[in-house]
């Protein structure tokens, strides 16, 4: 079909109800990286991501309810999944979580969780996404400590949950304070070592 320049349509790309298409859900993605690299968080739009993937703002509703679901989307389609592997104690299973993640977060891709936060502080949408986000780590991180609470290395009433927080909130401090340079065993030392049996 052609329309009325005379030029031919591009046929958008559909989705397949409530399934998701892989094909349709990649060429999203993927023009939502575009979109923030060559105009940043701020020039994140529903409709711009559409347009750029060829697909139906209605598909991406569908799929991310809002902006913020999106950018975090992009963001994890970036980073992969995170495996905390067990390296035998807490402190070195955390060390190895932290340079991780500073490897990353010094890449392209990495540095748009900083743009995250720092959007989540004016949008309600990226912080809702951000906070749904924070919970899900937290959960993996929580298993974590649990695992080395289980084998005796965390002294009487360390709490999993609130030593997660604490083991998080580093890492995203030395993001938003530019401070990935920091020795990942060294950091992990600072924030475990009041916890674990023998260093009291």
């Amino acid at each position: 079909m052609e329309d009325l320049t005379g030029s031919c349509a591009k046929p958008q790309r559909r989705s397949i109800g409530a399934k998701r298409n892989p094909a349709t859900e990649e060429a999203i993605l993927g023009a939502a990286q575009e979109i923030l690299r060559d105009k940043g968080v701020k020039g994140l739009s529903m409709e711009a991501v559409a347009k750029r993937a060829r697909a139906g703002k209605a598909t991406l509703y569908k799929w991310w309810p809002s902006r913020g679901a999106l950018l975090v989307a992009v963001y994890e389609r970036a980073k992969g999944e995170h495996v905390h592997e067990d390296k035998g104690t807490l402190i070195a299973t955390m060390a190895a979580f932290y340079r991780y993640v500073f490897d990353f977060w010094r890449t392209a891709e990495g540095q748009v969780f900083a743009l995250i936060i720092a959007e989540a502080q004016s949008d309600a949408d990226v912080a809702e996404a951000l906070e749904r986000y924070r919970k899900e780590r937290l959960v993996a991180l929580a298993e974590v400590v649990d695992r080395s609470q289980a084998r005796g290395e965390l002294i009487e009433g360390a709490q999993a949950e609130a030593l997660a927080e604490t083991i998080m909130a580093a890492a995203w401090m030395r993001l938003i304070t530019g401070r990935l340079d920091s020795d990942p065993e060294r950091l992990a030392h600072e924030v475990l070592d009041g916890w674990m049996v023998g260093n009291r």
